[in-house]
């Protein structure tokens, strides 16, 4: 990166990070409605400061739930077009007890900002707001196109982006989908991603008598609905691992051995024990770990309520209980099957007594782009260049579920270029983000724009 951009990088620093602070202390929560007003501020906060950065054509655009903000530059004659995608929206802060700073009231220290979105994901849309924000006053123009579109319910499963996306073909029609909303492998080890692992959620209920019953009284006479579900949940699993649901591995591709080679060399066991503080790891046997988080499909116990959660003791027989699951799928699994094979499952495993209500919510499909993409390439010089070290091509445990969305109706490849860290609290209390990264990820995003001209030539 040449000096003028680096010295407007130092110049606009400190002002980076105040506007950073004040985007990160809207309560943008897009499942609470209590806060739909908040989630709108949000989008207008961006949009200003997008149209303040130089950026052309900002619109805060209506979907049947919360807003999408758009802006473009397009001044780049045959040069390639890039579509940058985040989210402006974050998840609740549930357990607020947890937390040892306000998450709405971001603080630095230690070079991490502390907050609610700092690293999933208002932290890294910013820094792409700031990406196009630093060349233009730099240089007064891109090296490419680019198009903005920051949507505000990507913790609610993108409702409303599809349709969205849809309506707005030519608007968002591009050559290649830009995605800050990954992690890298470890603090100094940046990532290209290549793969991502789909979802399938659901929640399901069971119903015993009508009411809550007094467990002298009626105490072995009818089933308990928090027995029946812990009987139920544990048919879903064998003791090494493997989900017991027919049908659930058919659609899984095998590893490739360069694939399962490269996992192997990842997976540092007794360093991620420590990490998250536990004894020993746990998952489908037979796999590396990395492989596990990365290329095999989960199913996982979310929450599980029912009956009396106060302190002390109530007496009672509970009359529902609730467990909310997700399966995390890989390349060729379909959520839709998988939402019907569990259904099929529970249902054939029901114990006596009580009803069961299966609810489908969250699902996006898995994906999966060939590694060879010229777009990956730019990736890698680019992610070299700021960290000082070759990148790694990897695959994700998470999902953004909208990249099948661009992939499958704009034909976008999409890259994968994040600069949060798996420690970093996502979706828990404590949300941080090193700044660190904000600064080579910086770096990073605008070497990308200048090196994608270049590679697809």
């Amino acid at each position: 990166m040449d000096k003028q951009l680096i010295e407007t990088l130092k110049k606009n620093y400190d002002r980076y990070l105040k506007q950073m602070t004040d985007f990160l202390s809207i309560p943008s929560i897009s499942s609470d409605s209590t806060h739909k007003a908040d989630v709108r501020r949000a989008a207008e906060w961006l949009a200003n400061d997008l149209k303040n950065g130089g950026l052309e054509h900002v619109q805060i655009l209506e979907t049947a739930g919360h807003p999408v903000v758009y802006a473009d530059f397009l001044k780049a004659e045959n040069k390639p077009t890039v579509l940058c995608y985040g989210h402006y929206d974050v998840q609740p802060i549930d357990p607020i007890d947890k937390w040892d700073t306000d998450p709405f009231n971001p603080i630095i220290k230690d070079n991490i900002i502390y907050g609610r979105g700092t690293s999933d994901d208002k932290g890294q849309v910013f820094m792409l707001a700031k990406m196009a924000e630093t060349i233009l006053l730099a240089k007064g123009d891109l090296p490419v196109n680019i198009k903005f579109c920051f949507e505000g319910e990507e913790e609610i499963g993108s409702a409303h982006l599809d349709e969205f996306v849809d309506d707005h073909l030519d608007l968002l029609k591009a050559d290649v989908l830009l995605v800050s909303d990954t992690t890298m492998l470890s603090m100094d080890q940046p990532a290209v991603s290549y793969a991502l692992r789909g979802l399938c959620g659901l929640e399901i209920e069971l119903q015993g008598p009508k009411g809550d019953l007094h467990s002298g009284v009626y105490g072995g006479a009818v089933q308990n609905t928090l027995h029946a579900m812990v009987e139920l949940l544990g048919t879903l699993h064998d003791n090494k691992g493997h989900v017991t649901v027919d049908g659930f591995y058919d659609q899984v591709a095998p590893l490739t051995d360069e694939e399962r080679t490269t996992c192997e060399k990842l997976s540092d066991d007794e360093a991620l024990k420590n990490e998250l503080g536990v004894d020993t790891l746990y998952g489908e046997e037979g796999y590396p770990t990395v492989a596990r988080i990365w290329s095999r499909p989960t199913l996982e116990l979310n929450g599980l309520f029912g009956g009396f959660q106060g302190e002390g003791l109530k007496t009672v027989i509970p009359s529902t209980a609730t467990a909310k699951i997700t399966c995390r799928l890989v390349p060729n699994q379909d959520p839709a099957l998988i939402g019907a094979l569990l259904t099929k499952h529970l249902n054939e495993h029901l114990p006596s007594g009580v009803k069961l209500d299966v609810r489908l919510l969250d699902h996006a499909e898995p994906f999966s782009m060939p590694v060879n993409h010229p777009a990956l390439q730019a990736a890698h010089n680019a992610l070299e260049e700021a960290f000082k070290t070759k990148a790694i091509l990897s695959r994700q445990g998470g999902s953004v579920p909208i990249v099948n969305t661009f992939h499958d109706k704009l034909g976008l490849a999409p890259i994968l270029m994040g600069f949060g860290l798996d420690s970093e609290n996502f979706h828990a209390p404590n949300e941080h983000f090193h700044l660190k990264n904000f600064d080579r990820g910086l770096h990073a995003l605008i070497a990308f724009l200048y090196d994608l001209p270049k590679q697809m030539n």
